[in-house]
């Protein structure tokens, strides 16, 4: 009895020690549960929360007691300022807005010694423009040295070998003087004048376009059609131009007339033009051969007045006429013309008489010493050295003077 009622009394103590741990167990689990539901809410509430350099909701910074109310700025541009429109003259009163136009005169002027060597160092003083025969009063004045903007004119038709040989020489002669900035385009000429190249500043271009004269289609050689052509072509073209014209000078068979051209040559302004001659040394013995013949006469006469017609071209745009005999020449020629582009005195003047009236206006450039009395000129051993003056004859006075 004894040993069993012992053993019920040890159950029943048991019981409720296993219950007790049970429920310590569903405790232990429920909390843990929980924790992991803290958890992962905190972990989605972190990655939807804004970063930590973005202001919150509230447009401000956080403070000890909760964000600060902040209003947001306004993003939207606020509308455009209206200006109150500009005041109008009451009908019938005029504008009194003041619009001046008023002709300007540039005249290149180049001063070269007999050798021709351009004599640097001369001052506005130095100078004097008269235009027909009316001293003008200078307005501006600029020594110019820069890239030019020319067209070289080849004869190449079918007359003489000489004539076909030198002017081939002379043009390569002139493209061997060019510099990277200048702008040059090529055309010969013999019925009609062919472009061959346009402006271009690529020696190559313009070597490869001398390279393309090699037979002539045609005996004619007309210089006053190609030479109006060219005019034309640069006349569109702003600016100073220059046309290097590389002929025999006679002209065959052209629709123009002398006239005409000259007409012409005085009415495009800012051009001035350069002439070779070619063909002086076949002329020469040419001449000596036929002493005495009536056909040679007459043939030399042809050459003689083309002789006259290049120098005059030349002489009235402010050029220089060459006829060189010999290839040793050619290095001086081009030199001196190019020279002579590339330095020049730059004179502009508002002319006394402002009438755009479409005459002719001559032109006459003296250069003087700062006392008025007559230049001199001395080279480096004191010798007093002869110097001419190259400029243009004459302008036509119509609208858009230049």
């Amino acid at each position: 009895m004894v040993t069993g009622s012992c053993h019920s009394e040890i159950i029943q103590m048991k019981r409720p020690a296993n219950t007790l741990r049970k429920l310590l167990s569903i405790v232990a689990a429920c909390l843990f549960l929980l924790s992991v539901l803290s958890l992962s809410a905190l972990a989605q509430g972190q990655s939807q929360a804004p970063p930590s350099d973005q202001a919150p909701e509230a447009g401000g910074p956080q403070g000890d007691i909760g964000p600060m109310a902040i209003p947001k700025k306004n993003t939207d541009e606020p509308p455009p300022e209206r200006k109150p429109p500009a005041p109008k003259n009451p009908e019938g009163m005029p504008d009194f807005s003041i619009r001046v136009d008023v002709p300007e005169v540039t005249v290149p002027v180049s001063v070269v010694t007999k050798d021709g060597q351009f004599i640097p160092g001369l001052k506005k003083d130095n100078f004097k423009i008269f235009e027909d025969g009316v001293p003008q009063q200078i307005a501006t004045f600029n020594v110019t040295q820069a890239p030019i903007t020319c067209v070289l004119l080849i004869e190449f038709a079918y007359t003489n070998y000489m004539f076909m040989y030198d002017a081939i020489n002379d043009a390569y002669y002139f493209a061997n003087s060019l510099r990277p900035q200048d702008w040059v385009a090529v055309v010969s000429y013999d019925m009609k004048p062919h472009m061959i190249t346009d402006f271009t500043q690529d020696k190559r271009e313009i070597y490869a376009a001398i390279n393309t004269l090699q037979i002539p289609g045609f005996s004619e050689t007309n210089l006053f059609d190609a030479l109006y052509d060219t005019l034309d072509r640069v006349d569109r073209i702003e600016g100073r131009k220059y046309i290097v014209v590389i002929s025999s000078g006679v002209d065959t068979f052209s629709k123009l007339t002398l006239d005409k051209i000259l007409k012409k040559i005085k009415a495009t302004p800012n051009v001035t033009i350069f002439t070779i001659s070619t063909g002086a040394l076949w002329r020469i013995y040419f001449e000596a051969a036929t002493a005495g013949s009536l056909n040679a006469s007459i043939a030399n006469l042809d050459f003689l007045q083309g002789d006259n017609q290049m120098r005059a071209f030349a002489q009235m745009t402010g050029g220089r006429w060459y006829s060189p005999r010999f290839e040793g020449e050619l290095p001086e020629v081009f030199r001196e013309i190019s020279g002579d582009i590339r330095n020049q005195y730059l004179i502009t003047y508002h002319p006394t008489n402002q009438k755009l009236d479409g005459t002719y206006r001559k032109l006459k450039v003296e250069v003087v010493a700062p006392d008025g009395g007559p230049l001199q000129v001395h080279d480096q051993k004191g010798k007093n050295l002869k110097y001419q003056v190259i400029a243009r004859e004459g302008y036509t006075a119509k609208h858009q003077v230049e």
